[in-house]
């Protein structure tokens, strides 16, 4: 029987999880810990991180982990390399869930940077009403731009109020429609959207209402990640692990 271990906080991990327990698969969900209220899974839920690669290889033996599903966000960059180095060491084959990349569509006006840091730079000049669609891990990064008034979006109310000094911040739960975020972005005057290229339909709706409002986009690309074995469709990952999946990476 698999024993399977997705490494979640998305959407396809949720799903994923689903579909593994409709099977009457075993598996786990594991989640950063960055949201305070994940929704209920039909499968065992660990919330926290692994302590590195050691920590997470250590799990996988400790565990005996079958299976392992990289289905995290396509810009937790250190948790997709620790994986792919952990899976390696404990010898269990991984596969990779991830989102197709978003491409501009005609009448998109999109500029495209590498990082973050770029971001922040790019955003040098006269004062703008930004709406930073970034979660809220990347925010004070942005306070090197303190001229901006910026909109922000998170899923959770903060601890501590966000670093920038003229902000106003929405809290709420996506999937976000195009009407409500078009209302939102006219409601805020907004002027440039900064958004990670994260894909999938689910935060894709703010892309739409900026096109729709001539509104530019400013876009960080995605990081650069270890080669892996990589597919976008659920079902894909369903018949991988019905294949007793190769050994190895």
């Amino acid at each position: 029987m698999p024993n399977i271990l997705i490494l979640g906080g998305t959407t396809e991990a949720s799903a994923l999880a689903q579909a593994v327990a409709a099977r009457g698969l075993r598996a786990t969900l594991s989640y950063a810990g960055r949201v305070a209220s994940p929704k209920p899974q039909p499968v065992a839920v660990r919330i926290g991180g692994f302590g590195g690669v050691a920590g997470l290889t250590e799990y996988l033996r400790d565990e005996a982990i079958t299976h392992l599903v990289d289905a995290t966000h396509p810009f937790a960059a250190q948790m997709s390399r620790n994986a792919v180095l952990a899976a390696t060491a404990a010898n269990v084959p991984l596969i990779a869930l991830t989102r197709a990349a978003w491409t501009p569509e005609p009448g998109d006006s999109w500029h495209t940077v590498p990082d973050v840091a770029a971001a922040v730079a790019a955003l040098a000049g006269a004062r703008r009403n930004v709406m930073l669609a970034l979660g809220r891990m990347h925010v004070a990064a942005f306070a090197a731009q303190p001229q901006h008034r910026y909109l922000l979006r998170y899923v959770d109310p903060p601890e501590t109020p966000p670093p920038l000094p003229d902000h106003h911040l929405v809290v709420d739960r996506g999937p976000f429609t195009v009407a409500g975020d078009e209302a939102l972005l006219r409601a805020h005057a907004i002027d440039l959207v900064v958004c990670k290229n994260a894909g999938g339909s689910g935060a894709q709706a703010k892309l739409i209402a900026a096109r729709a409002l001539a509104l530019p986009v400013l876009m960080i690309d995605r990081p650069a990640l270890p080669d892996r074995h990589q597919v976008a469709e659920i079902a894909a990952v369903l018949h991988w692990i019905a294949h007793d999946a190769d050994r190895g990476v």
